[in-house]
């Protein structure tokens, strides 16, 4: 089994990960694509930096000609501005308290609005509807939505709110969705089966929000990091932001102590800050799991659930196996069977983890005529597959890559990547595949 461990010695912010993700391998041009997939007027900066003395990648995000600032040079900078401008200063004050279930997230300029900001904020409903339109796979919207969903339900519980009325100010609803999106787009892309989380290291001291000064980790990260092992090594900063939280909550499979494991690469992202003697990076680590590095195929536990149909209209076929598939079915497939009084049928046959059985088993009932649901428990033997990415003229593709022991036993381009590159660039969608597979044995073959 391929895991990543993801190591918070020094806290977890959303540019940290994403500085980890690309030193890692992970391809920056797939997060700079991202970004601009989503049609925000924001970018990426990506650089190298020393952090006592360790190299590593440092994210910047720059949002209409802004880089994101840590919280409290945000807040040292808005002191400065009211001071020189204490008109300013009152209008900022009132939109506050007009505006009070505002989220606080780590962005830098999240809580009280810069002057130049508009008035309102962006909702969670009209942030999913930005993911839900960005060219990104599926399986990242929903990742990504999951840490949205996080990040208002805590904050809606801090202010005592409903989380349809928690809005992220105009500036800081952009970084955070440039932060959780490539969050999940770049953990799809490690084409891992698991990633294990180190204990968190929040910090300590006071830090300043939209609602006033309160100590480190702050209110929503509490919330957010309920039942994950955290601690303070005595550093005077807030380590851990409303958004790293609420990545490590969703993304994070379990936390333990650093696994044993055969490691293939590693990458450490960079924070914004410089502390004496401790270097303010995240590292993380991917590899093989040493309980599957003896094994030819790892061994899992599936569900089979299977129901004949003879009087459902074809038409709903296809739209029940896209339900089945985006609510979190393995497989799904649909087979021709002869049945009872030989009347013609289908067998729908659906693998899926046991803990989404229930969940499928009543959409199938929902969704088509049967009356009926088997259900049974399997084991299957699978390869490992992890992902890598190719750039063609015409984009980047993602190659699944399947391997026994190591050793490559079979690989594919995204059907999904080059269906989408073969429509926007009027390509033939084969044409795109045998250029990426070629592109993929290149790489390959390269010492």
């Amino acid at each position: 089994m391929r895991i990543a461990y993801l190591e918070c010695f020094s806290g977890m912010s959303g540019d940290m990960f994403m500085g980890a993700l690309i030193d890692a391998g992970i391809s920056p041009q797939l997060l700079q694509g991202t970004v601009a997939a989503m049609g925000l007027s924001a970018r990426l900066e990506i650089s190298r930096v020393l952090r006592s003395g360790i190299s590593a990648t440092k994210v910047d995000v720059w949002v209409e000609g802004e880089k994101d600032l840590p919280r409290e040079e945000y807040w040292a900078k808005q002191n400065v501005a009211r001071a020189l401008s204490p008109a300013i200063s009152q209008r900022e004050h009132d939109h506050h308290h007009d505006h009070n279930h505002s989220s606080e997230v780590s962005g830098s300029r999240a809580g009280v609005p810069a002057p130049h900001e508009h008035s309102h904020g962006r909702g969670l409903t009209e942030i999913c509807e930005i993911i839900g339109r960005a060219a990104i796979s599926e399986t990242s919207k929903k990742t990504a939505i999951a840490i949205f969903e996080a990040l208002g339900t805590a904050e809606a519980k801090i202010h005592d709110s409903s989380i349809e009325k928690v809005h992220f100010h105009e500036v800081g609803a952009v970084d955070a969705m440039v932060d959780i999106v490539c969050a999940a787009v770049g953990a799809e892309a490690l084409g891992i089966d698991e990633i294990v989380c180190s204990p968190l290291n929040v910090g300590g001291g006071t830090v300043q929000c939209a609602h006033g000064t309160f100590p480190v980790p702050a209110p929503a990260t509490v919330e957010l990091l309920k039942e994950a092992p955290v601690y303070s090594s005595g550093l005077q900063a807030e380590l851990v932001t409303p958004t790293g939280a609420a990545i490590v909550k969703i993304l994070a499979d379990r936390f333990a102590a650093f696994p044993e494991m055969k490691i293939e690469k590693s990458g450490y992202g960079a924070g914004t800050r410089e502390f004496a003697g401790h270097p303010n990076v995240v590292r993380l680590t991917v590899g093989e799991a040493a309980s599957t590095l003896a094994a030819k195929t790892a061994s899992e536990t599936v569900t089979v659930l299977e129901a004949n149909l003879d009087d459902l209209n074809p038409q709903v076929f296809g739209y029940v196996m896209d339900r089945l598939l985006e609510e979190g079915a393995l497989d799904a497939f649909v087979v021709p069977v002869q049945m009872k009084k030989n009347r013609p049928g289908a067998l729908l046959t659906v693998l899926c983890k046991p803990a989404d059985a229930s969940k499928l088993a009543q959409l199938i009932f929902t969704e088509t005529t049967t009356l009926g649901v088997r259900r049974r428990e399997e084991v299957r033997q699978a390869l490992a597959r992890r992902w890598e990415s190719v750039s063609t003229e015409w984009g980047e593709v993602r190659i699944k890559i399947a391997s026994m022991n190591g050793t490559v036993t079979n690989y594919a381009p995204e059907y999904e990547d080059c269906r989408r590159i073969a429509a926007e660039h009027h390509v033939p969608l084969k044409t795109v595949m045998q250029e990426a597979s070629r592109l993929y044995q290149g790489k390959d073959e390269k010492p």
